[in-house]
Formats: structure tokens, C-alpha cells, sequence
């Protein structure tokens, strides 16, 4: 009993159980549930209390010599970690998953839900000494509109048709359309708030009013930050400072980590990963959340315009081999679509699509080919054993009569010249917290994201439909619709959901981890500390 304990424990500590599952846990084992509940109490009196101090080093697995402070072009697990760091935005993801206030106080939505009056905090400053007003939101939020703004927000901003500062406390926001999920997506790490000068912001100068205070910023090197003194949370931002180092090659992040010369790394390689948990001082982290592998194809460009094209790659390649092989098992199968069981109107009734080579063969001949040629672009920059992805995609595609040329991309550089610029690559997203914002960011006619440059018009129509629906029946018959397009007719051929899998120094403590994103829903910064 006193082993199973100490297992479970140790999960609770970590985050990956909760109350209830840890007592569901020891009761299965054996123990009464006076016990168990003894036991939970115990391991919670047990878990480290934050304290303020000390330099933490975080080691990230992907950024680029080309990345900016313009949160518009923030674009992997780098800048948006930094950027978490150093800004605050209207609204939070928690890391239970529920949406609060954030510099928004509160908010209120018309009945329809086309205006929305947000509430603001008084008393925030921001680095240069500017106090928070509406105006600054304002200004931050049409940093990212107009017609010229190159924006990867731009998508979520478009259906706002006026933004006005109602005094210096409140900013009152009108949509083209009614949109209940909206104050979600103003925690978008592309939005955080900035101080404004005459109407305008300085994106570039990484001045905010989060946890810490810019000090250095290395492109593709490193980036440190200091705690803010002024900072208004009281329950976060504990570190004296932190510095975030790109370190992409997955062998040389871990051997920092395993020497101390960091305390916390995301992306571990998962060939490996077995030996990770066998050393002393190290803590594995592992959180489903609704982040996929994606392989995306421009479906404006040569043989993806043709959908029996699409359909035949994706009956061309063993997903489950793929999980067991790439993920290690730390995830699961996905359906060409970014809607994960976790997601409020995931379609349980879709039957899930099995490796095929006949069936691959039967679409390429649809095509009127019976054998296809294609390139695909890969880099470990995309994710932890992509290149090692594409490989086995090109053995389980040789059996259709597919040949893919694997060409491996330098990973520096990965996201600004490869991503949305080759016909067929490899990459990842991150889950979004509903549905809409995961359709809208990636599959929208015109999204700045839509990787797939995809546009079908039924889908498109949908979309702005089940935003403002109401009716829960009406909205989850909408979403299964869309799921299915994507599924049948998407350009983006998704293998599967992989589990944010990273490791941490026991020095480090923290809460449950959040599972919208990587490294604590991009805040581990803020949230974690020393122990």
C-alpha cells in the first residue's frame, strides 16, 4: 500500500490527478475511503507552498533568429512563453481549462451577443509606469486590424466592427455577428494588452504589465526577463527572474537539464523518455490536451487541389503504428480533424479512419493516377520526431503505390520559410478552448493560419451560423457537420493528438498543469516556482 501510495502521490503532486482521482485510486487499491481521505490530506499537506526567489532557466525546444516581440507574429512555444511572461491579457485560461478575468474585471454580452462591455481593473501598471485604461485596449486590439495588418490575430479581430473606450474604465466591443464565445478568444497569446501613445502601440519594445520585466532579448539565443515589483497579482510571478533559451536540438536540452544547467524542458524526446524517469531529481510531466500533429496540404497547389488526392494520403498512413512508434503511446489516434475527445461537441459517432492501402489505391485511381510523387517538408522544428514521422509515412505509403520524398528542412527558419510556404510540410497546434476558435484560427476562408489555404463554402457558412446559435442541440449538430468536412474534404492530414510531454527539476513546483497549451498553458513562468 505504502508503493501505490507513494506512486499516486507523487501524480497528485504533479498535477496529473486530482483530488477525487487520487481517492478513487487508493480505494480501488484496497484502501477504506476514511483512508483514502486521510491519505489525499496527507499528500496535500505534503505538496510544496510557493516561495518568491531564485533564477529559473527554462529550456525550449523550438524559436528562431527571425522572431519578434510583435505578439501578431508570435508563432511557437517561445515567443508565446515569453510573451505569457511579460504581458497580460483581457481574459485566462485556467488550468482546470475555465475561462477568468484577467485585466477584464468583468464583462457583459448584448442579448444577442454582438456587443460586449468589458470591465477593467483599476490600479495595473505597466512597465514604463503607465496606469491601464481603455484606451490602450483599444489600441492593442487594432494593432491587429485593417486591411494591411499581417497579423496571425487577424482572423479573431475581423468580426470586431467597432471598438470604442468608454471612459477610462471600460471598453464596449461590437461584432458583425453574435459570438458567445468570444470572451475565450481575447486570451489568444497573439492579443496580449500594451500601453498605447497617442492611440498607438510600440508592439516591438516588449513593454507590459505581466509578472516580469524584459532585460534582454537574443533572438533565437535567449531572452531574460525580472520580476516586476509592481506586478498586481499576489499569487504569481515568483521568480526573481527567469531565462528562456532556445536550445532545439532535443539531445542537447535534455543533457542541460539532467546537469543542472536548467530546471524545467517541454519537448522531450519521447524515444528516450523511459530513461528520463529513471533519474534522481527529475519529475516527467505528461498532459492531454487537444495539441495535434498536422500534415498540411495547400489545396490551391498541384495534386492536393484534387480531394481523391487528400483522401488517398490519408488512408496512406498507419496511425496507430505512428502512435506507438513516434508518440511512444503518449497520446492518441486523431480523424483529420482538430476537435479531441475533450472538446464539448466532439462527434463520438464518427467513425475513426483506419490505415488503408486499397482504399488509397481506389482514390488515387479516382484521380485518374495510378501512382503519385510528392515531396513532403519536414523538421524536428515542426515537433519531436517529425522527420522520423515522415519516414514511416513513406513506408506505409509505398504500399498504395505513394512515393513521398522526405525533404528534411533546416529547423532554424522553420516556421517563416517552410510553414505555408511549401506545398506539403509537417506541423502542430496547440488545442483551442472550443470549438469555433479551433475551426476559425486554421480553417476559415482567409485566416491567417489556415495552412491548408482551404475554402469551402458550406463549411464557412456553418461557422459564422453556429457561433451565434444558441441552441445547444442546433450548435452540436452544426460542429459534428464540420468535423466531418474536415474529415472528408480538409487539406490537413491529422495522424494524431500528442500528449505535452516535458520534464521539470524537483526543485520546481507548481499546480495541475494546464492542458491548452504547453509548459502550463504557456505560463509556467508566472505560475511555477522553487521549491
Amino acid at each position: 500500500m505504502s508503493t501505490i501510495f507513494d506512486d499516486i502521490a507523487t501524480r497528485f503532486r504533479q498535477g496529473r490527478i486530482d483530488r477525487r482521482t487520487f481517492m478513487m485510486s487508493m480505494v480501488a487499491a484496497g484502501a477504506s475511503v476514511a483512508l483514502a481521505s486521510s491519505l489525499v490530506g496527507r499528500a496535500e499537506a505534503a505538496m510544496p507552498k510557493p516561495k518568491k526567489g531564485g533564477h529559473f532557466k527554462l529550456g525550449i525546444g523550438s524559436g528562431s533568429t527571425t522572431d519578434s516581440f510583435d505578439p501578431g507574429a508570435y508563432s511557437d512555444n517561445y515567443m508565446q512563453s515569453v510573451g505569457h511572461a511579460v504581458h497580460n491579457y483581457l481574459t485566462e485560461v485556467t488550468n482546470t481549462g475555465q475561462l477568468k478575468s484577467e485585466l477584464a474585471e468583468s464583462w457583459e454580452p448584448s442579448a444577442d451577443a454582438k456587443q460586449w462591455s468589458f470591465k477593467l481593473r483599476q490600479g495595473i501598471e505597466f512597465h514604463n509606469g503607465k496606469t491601464l485604461e481603455a484606451a490602450d485596449v483599444v489600441a492593442s486590439l487594432n494593432h491587429h486590424r485593417g486591411e494591411a495588418s499581417k497579423s496571425a490575430a487577424k482572423t479573431i479581430v475581423d468580426p470586431i466592427v467597432d471598438i470604442q473606450a468608454d471612459g477610462k474604465g471600460t471598453v464596449v466591443i461590437t461584432l458583425s455577428g453574435g459570438n458567445a464565445d468570444f470572451p475565450f478568444l481575447l486570451s489568444d497569446y497573439h492579443l496580449p494588452i500594451m500601453p498605447a501613445k497617442n492611440g498607438v502601440v510600440s508592439p516591438s519594445e516588449g513593454v507590459g504589465c505581466g509578472a516580469f520585466v524584459l532585460e534582454s532579448f537574443d533572438p533565437g539565443v535567449r531572452t531574460l526577463v525580472k520580476r516586476n515589483p509592481n506586478y498586481w497579482k499576489d499569487d504569481r510571478g515568483w521568480f526573481d527572474s527567469v531565462e528562456f533559451l532556445v536550445i532545439a536540438d532535443v539531445a542537447a536540452r535534455t543533457n542541460a537539464l539532467t546537469t543542472g544547467e536548467i530546471h524545467a524542458m517541454n519537448h522531450a524526446d519521447l524515444k528516450t523518455v523511459h530513461l528520463l524517469k529513471r533519474i534522481a531529481g527529475l519529475e516527467l510531466y505528461s498532459v492531454n490536451g487537444g495539441q495535434h500533429y498536422s500534415l498540411p496540404m495547400n489545396t490551391t497547389l498541384g495534386h492536393f487541389k484534387d480531394n481523391n488526392v487528400r483522401l488517398a494520403l490519408k488512408h496512406a498512413l498507419d496511425r496507430k503504428t505512428l502512435l506507438q512508434t513516434v508518440l511512444r503511446g503518449y497520446g492518441e489516434v486523431a480523424n483529420d480533424h482538430p476537435i479531441s475527445p475533450g472538446y464539448r461537441y466532439y462527434d463520438k459517432q464518427q467513425a475513426q479512419r483506419e490505415y488503408d492501402p486499397e482504399k488509397a489505391r481506389f482514390y488515387l485511381k479516382q484521380a485518374g493516377l495510378s501512382s503519385l510523387k510528392v515531396d513532403l517538408s519536414t523538421a524536428n522544428a515542426a515537433f519531436a520526431g517529425a522527420v522520423d514521422a515522415a519516414v514511416l509515412f513513406k513506408e506505409h505509403a509505398a504500399k498504395a503505390g505513394i512515393d513521398i520524398n522526405v525533404v528534411r528542412e533546416p529547423n532554424d527558419g522553420y516556421w517563416d520559410n517552410v510553414w505555408m510556404k511549401k506545398p506539403w510540410c509537417v506541423s502542430y497546434w496547440g488545442g483551442k478552448p472550443t470549438e469555433d476558435w479551433a475551426f476559425s484560427a486554421g480553417y476559415a476562408k482567409g485566416a491567417a493560419w489556415n495552412d491548408t489555404f482551404w475554402d469551402n463554402e458550406r463549411f464557412n457558412s456553418l461557422l459564422v451560423a453556429a457561433r451565434a446559435e444558441l441552441n445547444e442541440t442546433l450548435r452540436a449538430e452544426m460542429y459534428r457537420e464540420m468535423q466531418g468536412m474536415l474529415r472528408d474534404d480538409g487539406g490537413a492530414l491529422i495522424p494524431l493528438f500528442a500528449n505535452y510531454v516535458g520534464a521539470t527539476s524537483n526543485k520546481i513546483g507548481h499546480d495541475a498543469l494546464a492542458a491548452n497549451w504547453d509548459l502550463d498553458g504557456l505560463r509556467s513562468a508566472e505560475r511555477w516556482w522553487f521549491v
